[in-house]
């Protein structure tokens, strides 16, 4: 039995949150017929005080042939070791729910087990290029946990860098698209550009990624939806809506003096990282989607599917011509 085989069969996948069911649907199905089923790690509440939407994903997830285990990522690392002990490859996509350290006490976790092969929760910019002292401490831990992992060589890691979910491009509180208020605000320039992947994509990317033939082992691989600069991004918000939107550009300066005066804030600390551009973005002929000829979703697409703005405009001109609506 080859190596790749057994790493089939002794897979752990932590988090069952957007992204986390984002690469069960697309990996499930592809490693269905290995002996033993693919493990799910879930917070141990979502099992015994499950939510309406907890359910459906654990009833989807049975459904999908993966056994649905509960544990606590905020346990202590000799839990997590034990834990991992149990899997030859682990795929992290937990993010940052039990707070500050937990990548790199679980990336640890990882190592002392053992594990074959190793899926980090570096779904995101690129962590190399942003460096150390970002300002960001969630991107400080993520580029520690690339130090960690290049420092040895017992187990084999691959990086999926993703650039932001597309999504958030959208999300008020970010406050770069408004669809309600109707407004765009370019981070730094117009000119300044974003990578931005939809978490379907990335499911469907990271398992391409998985079960490459050769094996992909030790590198950074880069995929993308869309890189797109907030000048365009505005362009395809009033191309897709129909709307024309007020368009306000925030420069560095304005970014850092919000920092300054509200250092704690989530948001604001994002929007000056995304400000800056390097790290935030790479060039989509070079990613591993590309490369392979597999599509993806970009900004334009996104609209007009995940915003249900392409059955508002048919509603609109339906109404416009007298069509009669079901």
């Amino acid at each position: 039995m080859n190596d790749k085989k057994v790493d089939i069969e002794d897979m752990i996948v932590l988090g069952a949150g957007q992204l986390g069911m984002a690469v069960l649907r697309a990996l499930a199905p592809r490693v269905r017929n290995a002996r033993t089923p693919l493990t799910v790690a879930v917070a141990p509440a979502t099992i015994a005080n499950p939510s309406e939407e907890d359910l459906e994903h654990l009833s989807e997830l049975r459904g999908l042939g993966a056994e649905v285990i509960g544990f606590d990522l905020a346990s202590d690392g000799e839990a997590l070791t034990a834990l991992f002990k149990r899997f030859r490859t682990v795929i992290n996509c937990t993010g940052f729910v039990a707070g500050p350290g937990t990548q790199l006490k679980i990336t640890q976790a990882v190592l002392d087990a053992g594990v074959r092969r190793y899926f980090p929760w570096q779904f995101g910019v690129d962590y190399d290029v942003v460096g150390q002292g970002s300002g960001q401490p969630v991107f400080d831990e993520q580029y520690a946990v690339r130090k960690v992992l290049r420092a040895q060589t017992a187990t084999e890691w691959v990086i999926v860098s993703t650039g932001m979910f597309t999504s958030f491009l959208f999300e008020p509180a970010f406050d770069v698209v408004n669809l309600e208020r109707g407004t765009v605000h370019g981070l730094g320039s117009w000119d300044t550009k974003v990578t931005v992947t939809t978490p379907e994509d990335v499911g469907k990317l990271t398992t391409e990624i998985l079960l490459a033939e050769p094996r992909i082992v030790d590198e950074v691989v880069y995929v993308a939806g869309d890189t797109i600069s907030y000048g365009r991004l505005a362009d395809v918000v009033e191309r897709v809506t129909g709307r024309a939107f007020e368009k306000i550009e925030w420069d560095i300066d304005k970014l850092r003096a919000d920092l300054a005066a509200a250092p704690d804030d989530v948001m604001t600390r994002y929007r000056a990282a995304f400000a800056l551009g390097a790290g935030m973005w790479w060039d989509q002929s070079l990613t591993f989607n590309t490369r392979q000829g597999l599509d993806t979703v970009d900004v334009e697409s996104y609209l007009l599917t995940r915003q249900g703005l392409l059955s508002h405009r048919r509603v609109e001109r339906a109404v416009r011509r007298g069509d009669e609506l079901e």
